[in-house]
């Protein structure tokens, strides 16, 4: 009986996605400007700072971060936060400890708590398990140029609510641009003015959104720059190294060019 109302729901839920998709509401994902975008692309701090902001006062009510150590907001790179700040942030969360077993204060050693609700997934490589855009056919032609979209989809999916709502076999269903299907069983998370920031940056969702989906890819990706630096330094070395490797060549073939073989 169970299985057969489990079906049922799972019928009625692709349906209802199938009606929203016909409706012509299909998955649309925002490109959005992030600054650590492109080669030379760097994380914000500031901007960073904002998103910790938003994650602790909002997401982490459900969603936790278990990969994360929170000794990495002081990162160069990242937040950057003095140690000190760190320190106190820690003081907010719990720990187990490995020789007693018990409970204690979190230190910055520890990582960021995992997700407080069984089915609330854990945000710590979010940004990199999400593509939010995609080449016809799979060829990957839009990820050339736009990168996988992975904090760009968890912007859509925050911003991407229309204020419908669907109940569905006793659970609320909420309308949702950039979530596969149009429906998604998480009630909008954001709203106008529901964090205040200490730099004064206006908090509206658009905002708060950026801030916290980049954020979030600083926590899938922290040595993103560092990764980067590297790329370009090894560009620039096979680069020299391959006008050596003409140069050579040519010198060495040149007094044999051109004479004819008896």
């Amino acid at each position: 009986m169970l299985r057969k109302i489990a079906i049922a729901a799972v019928s009625v839920l692709a349906l209802s996605g199938a009606a929203f998709a016909a409706g012509g509401g299909e998955q649309h994902i925002e490109d959005v400007d992030f600054s650590f975008e492109g080669p030379f692309g760097k994380y914000d701090e500031h901007q960073l700072q904002r998103g910790l902001q938003v994650y602790t006062e909002v997401c982490s009510a459900c969603h936790g971060m278990k990969f994360v150590p929170i000794r990495s907001l002081s990162d160069e790179g990242g937040p950057h936060l003095p140690e000190d700040q760190v320190r106190a942030y820690a003081k907010q969360f719990t720990a187990i400890d490995r020789d007693t077993g018990e409970e204690r204060e979190a230190t910055p050693n520890d990582f960021f708590p995992k997700s407080a609700l069984e089915n609330a997934p854990d945000l710590s490589l979010m940004a990199k398990a999400r593509a939010g855009f995609h080449g016809p056919y799979g060829s990957g032609i839009n990820q050339f140029f736009k990168g996988i979209g992975g904090a760009e989809y968890i912007y859509s999916i925050l911003t991407g609510y229309t204020g419908h709502e669907i109940e569905q076999v006793g659970t609320t269903f909420y309308e949702n641009t950039a979530f596969p299907g149009g429906l998604i069983a998480m009630n909008p998370p954001l709203s106008d003015g529901q964090v205040e920031y200490a730099d004064g940056h206006e908090a509206t969702v658009h905002h708060m959104a950026e801030d916290v989906s980049a954020f979030l890819m600083w926590a899938a990706e922290p040595k993103m720059m560092a990764r980067k630096q590297v790329g370009f330094v090894g560009v620039l070395f096979l680069g020299l190294l391959t006008v050596l490797l003409y140069l050579t060549n040519k010198r060495i073939w040149a007094p044999h060019k051109g004479k004819k073989q008896a």
